[in-house]
């Protein structure tokens, strides 16, 4: 009972659909012929911007080059300290490292806990080598201590 609704259904909704796409098709002919010159205006319109778009692209393109060169970097000899100099200015070994240390940026706290001394101690060979050096500052003690090829 139900099939023969369910079939007539069917075929009327498919008739319909084919109608609908019928007219479509009739009214998209009548759009073409009315419209036609605008419509070929802008496919060409559409092509040649297309077209223009990616030869713009094409001329303008940077042309990427990679060149790999090989390049000696030439390493710095180990540094040497001027044993003449050191020698000259009387400096001993101690009071040596404890220009090193000041040079290292160390405060003298830092630098008597490093070498296990006491404070006191690293101001005695600081005083000694700022006397040596002829410097006021420590600062200016390591300016002259890297002039004099003293340390690095």
């Amino acid at each position: 009972m139900f099939g023969g609704v369910r079939k007539t259904v069917l075929v009327f909704g498919l008739l319909g659909g084919a109608l609908i796409v019928a007219l479509k098709l009739i009214e998209y002919r009548f759009l073409v012929v009315e419209h036609s010159l605008e419509i070929y205006g802008g496919l060409v319109a559409s092509i040649f911007s297309a077209l223009g778009i990616w030869l713009g692209l094409k001329i303008t393109k940077p042309k990427e080059t990679v060149v790999i060169k090989e390049v000696a970097i030439p390493r710095p000899a180990a540094f040497v300290p001027d044993a003449a100099r050191i020698e000259a200015l009387g400096i001993t070994p101690r009071e040596r490292e404890i220009l090193d240390l000041i040079a290292a940026g160390l405060s003298n706290r830092e630098i008597a806990e490093r070498l296990f001394v006491s404070e006191n101690t690293v101001k005695t060979h600081s005083r000694r080598l700022f006397d040596k050096l002829d410097a006021k500052r420590r600062t200016q003690a390591v300016q002259i201590a890297k002039e004099a090829g003293l340390i690095a």
